[in-house]
């Protein structure tokens, strides 16, 4: 399967480039794990790289004012939100973004609500700041589809919870949250004065029936007091490049989220920012292509499962390249990412680890080549029927 103008279907060897998801384990594990794709980025973002780089001069750097005009631009052309330039502030991840966050709620609550299972950073960010963290889980319809727990919300407002870490689109389980889901969170956020942080890093990664809202824009007061998260990482496949982007439009809020970087968080480097500027700037044709190749993966993924682990339950992800899979069925110990690295040497994400909704489930990274997923499907699925490959 070929594309029109990029090749996603070409295998890029990434053994020994000191590649986190393909270094962490044996050589001979097939890696689907950590949330980075085996794509090449944008020709555009590697010109730019190469050109910046032979400058030879690597000096601090500052975001360039092309890049804020491009972000706004982004901003209302994709989801018609004008923001000001003085909202914009760069940061070098969006983990980064949840600790600083965390720290700046510390000065309005003692406890961070979020909705598990949720991506492990998340679940962590609030501890590193000392407070509590307050599971409000998603609720799983007969269809397999995770949902707002709207009565658990409002009642750990009322018990005095005052912040939120919302994930939209939601890591691990795909969810693309909907305006008729989103306006009455905003709406109790509001009335409770919730400090809320918005991770919308996946949202450029939607599929076919589904588009994305930040929620902030609901209106004023919800966006006055909303940190919403944002990257070319996940978008263009340059995470290891190091720029994220959090938009808060209040002043007081603002400075509040940066005072907690000051002599801790570094700022964006040099690459980062020409990196983003290239993708924002010329990626959009490939971001296009590139998504229908991972919704003909995640269709495939569906189907393959269906057809070879019916002991697999799966639900199509509404958007991420994350597939969350649910194998209480295949009769492991609960823990169906080490029997598949075991068993069929194929490196998935432990359920357990997202919370303990989690557990007897595991994540499947499938931004990869076709020939990948379907190498890593066929090991499964043979562990599973004959308990090994």
């Amino acid at each position: 399967m070929t594309s029109t103008r990029y090749n996603f279907d070409k295998i890029i060897n990434r053994q020994g480039t000191d590649s986190v998801k393909w270094g962490i384990y044996p050589k001979d594990v097939l890696p689907l794990w950590v949330a980075d794709m085996d794509f090449e980025s944008p020709p555009e973002v590697i010109d730019a790289l190469v050109e910046r780089s032979r400058h030879g001069i690597y000096g601090y750097a500052m975001p360039q004012a092309a890049l804020i005009d491009i972000i706004l631009q982004r901003m209302d052309r994709l989801y018609g939100w004008k923001i000001e330039r003085d909202a914009i502030v760069f940061i070098p991840g969006v983990v980064t973004g949840l600790n600083m966050f965390c720290h700046a709620a510390a000065e309005f609550s003692r406890s961070v609500l979020v909705q598990t299972p949720v991506y492990p950073p998340i679940l962590c960010a609030p501890e590193n700041a000392k407070l509590q963290r307050v599971d409000s889980p998603l609720i799983r319809d007969a269809q397999g589809i995770h949902r707002m727990d709207f009565n658990s919300l409002e009642a750990e407002f009322k018990n005095g919870t005052r912040s939120m870490i919302l994930c939209n689109p939601h890591n691990p389980v795909g969810r693309v949250f909907t305006q008729d889901e989103l306006k009455p969170l905003s709406d109790l956020c509001v009335k409770y004065d919730v400090l809320l942080c918005s991770d919308e890093i996946h949202a450029e990664l939607i599929f076919s029936g589904n588009a994305h809202t930040p929620i902030a824009q609901f209106n004023s007061d919800l966006q006055n007091r909303t940190i919403t998260l944002i990257a070319p990482s996940k978008t263009f496949n340059i995470a290891g490049l190091g720029c994220a982007i959090a938009i808060i439009p209040d002043k007081k809020l603002r400075d509040l989220f940066s005072k907690n970087a000051e002599g801790l968080v570094p700022h964006v480097n040099l690459m980062g920012y020409t990196g983003a500027l290239a993708a924002y700037s010329f990626g959009d044709e490939w971001l296009k292509e590139m998504i229908v190749y991972l919704e003909q993966n995640r269709d495939h993924l569906v189907s393959r499962i269906m057809e070879t682990i019916p002991q697999i339950k799966i639900t199509p992800p509404q958007g991420t390249y994350l597939a969350w899979l649910d194998c209480t069925g295949i009769g492991n110990d609960g823990d169906p990412a080490k029997f598949f690295l075991t068993n069929a040497k194929v490196g998935l994400n432990g359920g357990s680890d997202f919370g303990v909704e989690g557990k007897g489930f595991t994540r499947l990274n499938f931004g990869c080549p076709r020939e990948t997923l379907d190498d890593a499907l066929y090991r499964m699925a043979l562990s599973v029927s004959k308990g090994k490959v």
